[in-house]
């Protein structure tokens, strides 16, 4: 059904420390985290590769209900109160006889984990065909549900069910896209929240593949497939805040030549059968369907990712097209990109105290910039009239070059403006904080 690799992933820590980090620097309007050296996205390859699950196939297309219980009893065999689309868990797993499994005393994770599923094959074994069926339902809603897909709170949702009728076709979904989808649309809810909804260990592990200054993996078995497998993350005994206030210091600082932009450079395919399928995939931009949740995938604002210099974007992004892109750049630099990327997002890139607090110069830097887009925008206006009024002695149309210059003055006007933003946005942000560190260091002398 294409779930045998994720299977196989080994128990990992949880680190809300990096999980919170991370969710603080999503930019839900790009769909990218935008961070100091510019936007990075998780792809599929980063799915494939770290989880194992399939990229291609049918997509997870539907409609979500109110109410499941029709189909909770007619699949399940299992109640589910009148409108609600909630299975309690308890009851699946009574359903595969896993609801005495607990684990015995000196049982290690993995020996818990195996005897589970000897538990779960013997159960499976000794029950007639239809049976079997609506075991195989049972733990698929438990798994997609509980692990892949999940939700905060202890019942389980039956969103995927009506995908789940016919089994033979559960394997023909492109769940490795539907699952990014989640996880994008988990990345939007609030930055207060210290966890991920879903399968966790995949963006801790893009985080120690991409970003392995910051310390946070311990790659403890090399060579494993797929790459979650090889990871765990390390122990950190320090409170959550000094964890978080570390981390965003580390970002904000992280060296931009450290950035690995193409981990997987020296992977080969052995022992990945699935990626052959899925490298189609890899270098499109597309969209993401999650039963009626659809999200872009914007690789575009990644081209680095692909060993592409990065072109400008414009924002708001415009993209009606739901049918996939190849992603492609002519340009041999990234500077006109990197400009862009700091005239939209300033120092708002920047999270940690320190950062924010010592903005001084950005602002100088800003009131520079604006100046320059003051005396450009003087250049282009006189340069734009003495065009137009030779343009009329001749007694000829309008020219190209005349377009043009009101287009460069459209363009220097709105910097202008972004700037003054940028400004009052960087002193509002330099009065909190101060603010902030001022009562953080009389607690302490409190305390």
């Amino acid at each position: 059904m294409g779930f045998g690799e994720i299977f196989r992933i080994e128990r990992m820590r949880v680190d809300p420390a990096l999980t919170q980090a991370l969710r603080s620097r999503w930019d839900a309007e790009a769909s990218a985290f935008a961070f100091p050296w510019g936007h990075m996205i998780p792809s599929l390859e980063d799915v494939s590769r770290i989880t194992g699950l399939r990229v291609y196939g049918r997509a997870v297309r539907g409609y979500t209900y109110p109410c499941y219980q029709y189909l909770a009893e007619h699949l399940l065999d299992l109640p589910v109160e009148r409108r609600s689309s909630l299975v309690p868990r308890v009851a699946l797993q009574e359903s595969l006889g896993l609801c005495e499994a607990g684990k015995n005393a000196g049982e290690s994770e993995d020996e818990y984990l195996a005897r589970l599923a000897r538990v779960s094959r013997r159960e499976l074994a000794s029950e007639p065909g239809p049976q079997a069926d609506l075991d195989l339902r049972c733990f698929l809603v438990l798994f997609l549900c509980r692990l892949l897909f999940a939700t905060r709170g202890d019942v389980v949702h039956c969103l995927f069910l009506p995908l789940l009728e016919d089994l033979g076709e559960v394997g023909g979904y492109a769940w490795g896209a539907t699952f990014l989808a989640h996880q994008f649309d988990g990345l939007s809810t609030s930055e207060r929240q210290t966890s991920t909804s879903g399968f966790y260990p995949f963006l801790q592990v893009w985080a120690y593949v991409h970003l392995p200054a910051l310390g946070r993996g311990d790659l403890t078995r090399p060579g494993l497939m797929p790459i979650a497998r090889r990871w765990d993350s390390l122990r950190d005994t320090r409170h959550l805040v000094d964890q978080l206030e570390r981390l965003q210091e580390a970002i904000d600082s992280y060296p931009y030549l450290d950035v690995v932009w193409q981990p997987y450079l020296g992977e080969g395919d052995e022992g990945q059968p699935w990626l052959a399928q899925a490298r189609p995939y890899f270098g499109r931009s597309v969209w993401l369907h999650a039963l009626n949740l659809v999200l872009p995938l914007n690789l575009f604002l990644t081209q680095r990712s692909l060993g592409l210099r990065q072109t400008v974007v414009e924002f708001p992004i415009e993209n009606g097209e739901r049918k996939g892109k190849t992603v492609k750049s002519d340009v041999t630099t990234d500077d006109a990109y990197l400009q862009a990327y700091a005239l939209k997002y300033g120092g708002k890139v920047y999270k940690s105290a320190r950062h924010q607090v010592d903005v001084t110069g950005e602002i100088a830097s800003l009131r520079a910039l604006l100046q320059s887009a003051q005396s450009e925008l003087v250049r282009v206006r006189c340069t734009g009239a003495a065009s137009a009024s030779s343009s009329r002695s001749a007694g000829g149309s309008p020219s190209l070059l005349e377009a043009r210059l009101a287009g460069a003055v459209l363009r220097a006007e709105e910097a202008q403006r972004h700037l003054e933003e940028q400004e009052r946005d960087l002193q509002l942000t330099t009065e909190h904080a101060m603010e902030l560190q001022g009562e953080r260091d009389r607690f302490r002398v409190e305390a």
